[in-house]
């Protein structure tokens, strides 16, 4: 699950049936928590790891979210959660 807030709005995006092991999702999940939005774009198309496309899909997903939904910047939107 993956959570982007805004002025505390959280919008979330949910990733069923990934098939990975946590371990390798945790070490690319650890680098983005905290994060703004375009920052996490930047780290997870440049990390070489397999498991960043599903993540990268899951944060292009929740801020789509916020966005069409919502209003929101793209500018303005933060990773808080991500487990």
């Amino acid at each position: 699950m993956i959570r982007i807030i805004k002025k505390r709005v959280e919008v979330s995006a949910l990733g069923q049936h990934i098939c990975m092991s946590a371990h390798k999702a945790r070490r690319v999940i650890d680098q983005i928590r905290g994060r703004s939005y375009e920052e996490t774009l930047m780290i997870l198309e440049l990390m070489p790891y397999r498991a960043c496309y599903p993540i990268l899909k899951l944060v292009y997903s929740a801020a789509a979210n916020g966005i069409h939904n919502l209003g929101f910047n793209e500018g303005s939107l933060f990773i808080i959660k991500a487990e």
